[in-house]
């Protein structure tokens, strides 16, 4: 994955195939009630087609680009198939006009993800989420638990604290620079500005203040993988205990030493071995 304006692609509703080497991607465009949502999966070649395959829900300000090669690394190590999506309003997805339900997190696992596994006719998956995408990752686990083999929370936030509106805060003055919205845009395009008013202004509104995973967490029976950088940005070790103390299967929490908000992209080789130990460990 590069970092070339994905906003430039064109959006279909057929089936493309692009072969490399080892992995074999295909994009597409899924129609929903609700708007047209873009997808991609990438497949290793000679993988077990049969294994569950990674469904990955992207941060507040993320996209399928925004992933960039991890998807494919992920492919690659693990064997498995992996599929990431634009959430609607994001990257290539549909555009939104109005400001975002703030109910937006179980709204998702709920309204989207069913949807998604039916487009590619997944009977069950590994959810995989990163930030606010680890909290949707819960709400799937716990609203599909016939669909959701394995849980993974990478910087997930399970309620707001002040280490994560404050590091929200610092990203708003950060954006006032036009040169960094601009960056933004290279992957959301026109809906730039709604990302970002949609992140900021759900996580610092007072509806928000008391927030928090607590009431789903029990309903997470599946095995769970908790991943955290020590050093996060948007939470402290407080996020990830929360999380694994929270669910009732079987869980393994891991606070990565030195990692902040993205460990994904600061240590890859790192978070990959995680997830082949853990998925070791619960076959899926």
């Amino acid at each position: 994955m590069t970092d070339s304006p994905l906003q430039t692609a064109p959006k279909t509703d057929s089936v493309s195939l692009e072969a490399t080497a080892r992995i074999v991607t295909d994009s597409r465009t899924i129609k929903t009630p609700y708007g047209n949502l873009f997808a991609r999966r990438w497949q290793p070649e000679g993988g077990d087609h049969k294994a569950s395959p990674f469904l990955l829900y992207h941060d507040s300000l993320g996209s399928v680009g925004l992933w960039r090669d991890f998807p494919e690394a992920l492919a690659l190590s693990t064997g498995r198939s992996v599929i990431a999506y634009d959430r609607l309003g994001f990257g290539l997805s549909d555009p939104v006009a109005q400001a975002i339900d703030p109910n937006f997190i179980p709204l998702e696992a709920e309204r989207f993800i069913p949807l998604i596994c039916d487009d590619f006719g997944l009977e069950h998956f590994i959810a995989f989420g990163h930030s606010v995408g680890g909290g949707m990752a819960v709400h799937s686990a716990a609203q599909h638990p016939e669909r959701c083999a394995l849980l993974i929370t990478e910087a997930a936030q399970a309620f707001v604290e002040p280490l994560t509106r404050d590091g929200i805060r610092e990203a708003e003055a950060l954006f006032k620079d036009q040169k960094q919205l601009d960056r933004l845009a290279r992957y959301h395009g026109k809906r730039t500005r709604w990302v970002l008013d949609s992140w900021i202004n759900s996580w610092l509104s007072d509806a928000f203040d008391h927030w928090s995973l607590d009431d789903v967490l029990p309903q997470v029976t599946c095995p769970t993988l908790v991943l955290h950088g020590e050093q996060d940005e948007y939470g402290s070790a407080d996020q990830p205990k929360r999380i694994a103390e929270g669910v009732t299967g079987a869980v393994q929490m891991e606070l990565l030493k030195g990692l902040h908000h993205v460990p994904h992209r600061e240590a890859p080789s790192l978070v990959l071995e995680k997830i082949n130990q853990f998925i070791a460990q619960y076959p899926a």
